[in-house]
């Protein structure tokens, strides 16, 4: 495939092929992507944050077990019929609206689980023909502009390569790949290099990559590679620190509260947040973390 100089951003990844063990026993016989926060799956939650970003293409890295993924973007003729012949207009917009134009959505399979670079390798045939998104479904954002559409109107100004970025505690910097950063207070600080994952003590700054990505398509060519890293995977994080001094990096401090949703105190944050900033579901939604609340300072809980 024959890659262009134009900086416009029209494809978006989703790595999607983890196992989720860290929500077992429910993602046994579930993809870890289909976990709700309030009424909408996650997978669903990075769909429509790439298409209010101007998204067209979508590619989804899946694995095996990850069918009901493939459904969910999919029309459910007999849920549908069901619900017109009921009268419910209301509900099948629900399951429909969210869905992306027919041929928008791609599937490819990674076949072992070797990484986040490795994932996206996969995708190489569908994305490399200019700069491209990576969206981390188990990343969710809250804020008034989507985080992803923050990213492309910086990117429209910097070009080059771009991630989302945010502080964290240096005690918690080994669960992250690092920035090394002149500037690290700026809006969209410079990235000199990338560590994954350091030990606090080694760390060069407390300013986190999450789930979001902007990358020009060279990537691929470093991960074509196959150069494994920390943990003994194919780190993204590496691939493009090999490419610093040839391209142009930035973060980007975007706007609006992240939620880690492979975690599940993440995952419980993010429902209670995203209930809260729904009018549908704000007052019973602040009833109940108020009878919580109580029942914790009076020192027990209502099972």
């Amino acid at each position: 495939m024959v890659r262009t100089s134009s900086q416009s951003v029209r494809t978006a990844v989703f790595p999607v092929a983890g196992f989720g063990t860290r929500f077992l026993p429910a993602t046994k016989a579930m993809a870890k992507e289909m976990l709700t926060v309030v009424d909408k799956p996650l997978i669903q939650y990075g769909l429509e944050e790439a298409m209010a970003a101007g998204i067209e293409r979508f590619v989804l890295v899946t694995g095996r077990g990850k069918q009901s993924i493939e459904d969910h973007f999919d029309l459910a003729y007999e849920l549908q019929a069901t619900l017109k012949a009921r009268g419910k207009d209301a509900a099948v917009a629900e399951i429909t609206d969210f869905l992306p134009p027919p041929g928008a959505i791609h599937y490819v399979r990674q076949r072992e689980a070797l990484g986040l670079g490795h994932a996206v390798w996969c995708a190489r045939e569908l994305a490399q023909d200019g700069p491209f998104a990576v969206i981390s479904p188990d990343d969710l954002v809250l804020g008034a502009k989507p985080c992803l559409a923050q990213m492309m109107e910086a990117h429209a100004t910097l070009g080059g390569n771009l991630v989302a970025v945010m502080d964290v505690p240096r005690e918690q910097t080994a669960r992250y790949g690092i920035l090394d950063t002149p500037n690290a207070d700026d809006r969209t600080p410079t990235i000199a290099g990338l560590v994954e994952k350091p030990n606090p003590a080694d760390a060069p700054s407390t300013l986190s990559i999450i789930g979001r990505y902007i990358l020009m398509p060279e990537i691929f060519d470093a991960l074509d590679r196959h150069e494994t890293g920390t943990g003994g995977e194919i780190q993204l994080t590496d691939a493009m620190a090999s490419l610093i001094g040839q391209q142009p990096f930035h973060g980007l401090r975007f706007e609006g509260e992240r939620f880690d949703c492979g975690t599940k105190d993440g995952w419980l944050a993010a429902n209670i947040a995203f209930a809260l900033a729904r009018p549908d579901q704000r007052d019973s939604a602040a009833a109940t973390v108020r009878r919580f609340a109580d029942a914790l300072n009076e020192g027990k809980t209502d099972r």
